[in-house]
């Protein structure tokens, strides 16, 4: 009774006053809140509702300190309905952003799924058996991809022909030092073209006509002085017999037996840069270490009776067109034939040796070599490497796309194909890992080794 009576009087005064009540613990009654200094809350309750005012507190030292609620009642009651607000404003923000952004949650779940598909579907350890077999791989490369065109080839052939002779007739008008570094450069680059025109040639891929691609071939490769049926010989073993570390054909690794009794001069020549980017000529002679023949030999270990009278064919053009250079050295000075020609022709040696290499070694992943029944034909051919060569790719016929060349060396070439529109997969659903341009086959051009 005395509790009661002391907060009726409380109240009242404070209602003179004209200022909100503050609750303040009592020794003789139980407290239900405490103040602070910090603004308190004025609370009243009124049935079922309860108004919650912020204010800042007013403390009046004449006036005794007001009584608490009768009964901590109250403080249960306001904790619930809090509770229940926050309850409320928690369901109502996560019904807005699932409202708002489902959409964009369900392309990122789409994405991520689909990137975890295309990781487990795209790759494999190259050190195991391949999941599929080269029949699979052929059945997904499209039927047009293996149409070839002999006119549209042609028209590369006499593209690349042209651009050959402007640069040379155009640097001998000049005849400036301030050009010539940009004609070799430019020169050089075109004389790679031709020689990947004359591969394609030897790979059957140019035409269906053999006359046609021999007649061609030859032309072009004995332009770059590269002997076109001894190399294409080599080539199609190395084809037959790549990532096989004893009967692959170059730029396979060596036994650290066989490098013990390689000579301090080939040993300089093959591992220290920059003479690897200078070796395809050596090779020609002498092949690689450990390798004996040469290609331009009719009686070289490389090629089997029924080949030595096609070689020494390709040996006979070689050496006209070496006489021609010798003619032209005369004619014009040797100093004008190095100009022209001579530097030109180790822009194209070094073209071919770095890609090449880059063909048949990776960079950031470990490309396996195998013996004995570990090899196989399509497991060989999947260690080779494809390259984006970027605007060069337009230049050299998209030689960087390398991996299937392997696998079907003589499908279509880009050369025989029409520019691509869009981009899209050709044969990624079955290998996982390489991209091509639809109308073009890309995947199919064919590369220098």
């Amino acid at each position: 009774m005395r509790c009661m009576s002391r907060r009726r009087k409380t109240r009242a005064d404070a209602d003179r006053r004209g200022q909100p009540q503050d609750i303040h613990p009592s020794p003789s009654c139980p407290a239900a809140f405490v103040s602070c200094p910090l603004p308190s809350l004025s609370l009243s309750l009124s049935h079922r509702s309860l108004a919650i005012t912020e204010h800042s507190p007013s403390i009046d030292s004449s006036s005794p300190p007001p009584a608490p609620a009768a009964t901590a009642r109250p403080s249960t009651t306001t904790n619930n309905i809090m509770q229940q607000q926050q309850q409320q404003t928690t369901a109502t923000t996560t019904t807005q952003l699932q409202t708002t952004t489902p959409r964009r949650m369900r392309q990122q779940e789409e994405a991520a799924a689909k990137a975890t598909e295309d990781s487990r579907r795209f790759l494999f350890d190259a050190g195991k058996p391949p999941p599929f077999r080269i029949g699979d791989v052929r059945a997904a490369v499209p039927p047009h991809c293996w149409r070839k065109s002999p006119l549209r080839s042609l028209s590369y052939v006499a593209r690349d022909v042209a651009v050959v002779a402007g640069l040379a007739v155009a640097a001998a008008a000049l005849d400036s030092w301030a050009l010539w570094p940009i004609y070799w450069a430019a020169q050089g680059t075109m004389f790679w073209a031709l020689f990947v025109l004359g591969h394609d040639c030897g790979h059957g891929s140019f035409s269906d006509s053999a006359t046609l691609n021999s007649a061609v071939g030859h032309l072009l490769h004995s332009f770059i002085l590269v002997p076109y049926h001894g190399w294409r010989i080599s080539h199609r073993t190395h084809h037959q017999n790549h990532g096989h570390i004893e009967r692959d054909e170059s730029w396979h690794p060596i036994t650290e037996k066989l490098y013990r009794q390689l000579e301090p001069r080939t040993k300089k020549l093959r591992f220290t840069v920059p003479f690897p980017l200078l070796a395809f000529p050596v090779y020609l002679w002498y092949r690689s270490p450990g390798k004996n023949g040469s290609h331009f030999l009719p009686s070289s270990d490389l090629f089997s009776p029924k080949e030595r009278a096609d070689v020494m064919l390709s040996t006979t053009c070689w050496c006209i067109m070496l006489a021609s250079l010798l003619a032209m050295a005369c004619a014009f000075g040797p100093a004008q034939v190095i100009k022209l020609y001579g530097v030109p022709y180790l822009v194209f040696v070094m073209w071919l040796d770095l890609v090449t290499y880059l063909h048949h070694h990776g960079s950031h992943e470990r490309l396996p070599w195998y013996r004995g029944e570990e090899w196989s034909y399509l497991r060989g051919g999947l260690t080779t490497v494809d390259r984006d060569y970027g605007w060069i790719n337009k230049i050299h016929h998209d030689i960087g796309t390398h991996v299937i060349h392997h696998l079907f060396p003589r499908s279509r070439t880009t050369i025989s194909s029409k520019p691509p529109r869009q981009r899209g997969r050709c044969w990624a659903d079955t290998t996982g890992s390489h991209r091509s341009r639809q109308g073009r086959c890309r995947f199919t051009s064919l590369a220098c080794c």
